[in-house]
């Protein structure tokens, strides 16, 4: 079955470097387009980066540009987010997830098939 497995998560200070990693398996990863979300409480799931298939091509939500880079591994089939210089409200529950769909479509949440079950952010000083 697929699994999307997120780790890599923790507390971190203002400042500090942070990365999460996704493992897939149970699908043809480089045939997926990958995504990473975020959700703090009260709040809607956010987009955060994703990135194609083939690795070339990259889209950041504004909040993060600059900041987070997002890659992809196709031979271990992981994908990675590098949080630089992290703020207070990075604090979230971090998803990463799926899609076949068209690349365009990937900043928003109803374009992903498969969803990871999250790995808590927390920035805090």
């Amino acid at each position: 079955q697929v699994q999307l497995l997120e780790s890599g998560g923790g507390l971190a200070q203002p400042g500090d470097s942070l990365r999460l990693e996704c493992v897939v398996s149970g699908l043809p990863f480089t045939t997926y387009h990958m995504g990473w979300f975020r959700q703090a409480p009260g709040k809607e799931r956010e987009f955060v980066a994703s990135i194609s298939g083939s690795g070339v091509n990259t889209y950041y939500g504004h909040t993060v540009k600059g900041r987070f880079t997002i890659s992809r591994d196709n031979a271990e089939n992981t994908v990675k987010l590098q949080m630089n210089s992290p703020k207070l409200e990075d604090t979230a529950v971090y998803y990463c997830a799926a899609t076949r769909k068209m690349f365009i479509e990937t900043m928003t949440v109803p374009t992903y098939e498969y969803w990871g079950q999250g790995t808590q952010v927390t920035v805090s000083s």
